[in-house]
């Protein structure tokens, strides 16, 4: 089975819930009838495997070049590390950055953490998207940071509530590894 087919099976065992009626609430406020905890699936060993090599893959497919690979903590974080790790070991290095919810309160006052400076090429990635307020919230800091955003991943498009689109309204190319419709 390829990573693809092991990552959904993974996270159908592990993630996924699914209702005849939208109970769960979404962090949009929004009720859906299927609901997806990724963190169960990034945060474990094999979820990280796969992950890393299944998001260094798409960045080799896209043929971008980025400097580092990040976005909104913590639903990015393992994520990121993941494909940075993984791009190390396949010996073409990406650095992890981590975009906090707020700028820090002390020392640089950055709201970025990682080895990025103004003018580098970076990835925004996101785990999961539905609206795409998280996505956005990272995007923003990186443009603030005077990061150079060439694509956005995001591991799961649920395919709701005009996520990807209003993210491609910014501007950036959105590119996902699986969608809602993987798990029908």
């Amino acid at each position: 089975m390829d990573n693809r087919r092991r990552l959904i099976e993974y996270i159908r065992k592990h993630s996924f819930q699914k209702s005849d009626k939208p109970v769960f609430k979404l962090s949009s406020g929004n009720l859906s009838s299927f609901y997806f905890n990724l963190k169960k699936t990034t945060y474990s060993p094999e979820g990280q495997y796969l992950v890393g090599n299944l998001v260094f893959d798409k960045i080799k497919e896209l043929g971008l070049r980025p400097k580092a690979i990040g976005g909104l903590t913590m639903g990015a974080d393992p994520i990121a590390t993941a494909a940075a790790y993984t791009s190390y070991i396949r010996g073409e290095p990406i650095e992890a950055m981590v975009i906090r919810k707020e700028p820090k309160g002390h020392g640089t006052m950055g709201q970025i953490e990682g080895k990025v400076m103004a003018g580098d090429e970076v990835i925004v990635i996101d785990d999961v998207v539905t609206t795409g307020g998280s996505t956005i919230k990272a995007i923003d800091a990186s443009i603030r940071a005077h990061l150079k955003i060439i694509a956005v991943i995001i591991l799961l498009d649920r395919c709701e509530f005009d996520g990807r689109q209003n993210i491609e309204k910014l501007g950036y190319p959105v590119h996902s590894i699986l969608t809602i419709k993987d798990f029908e």
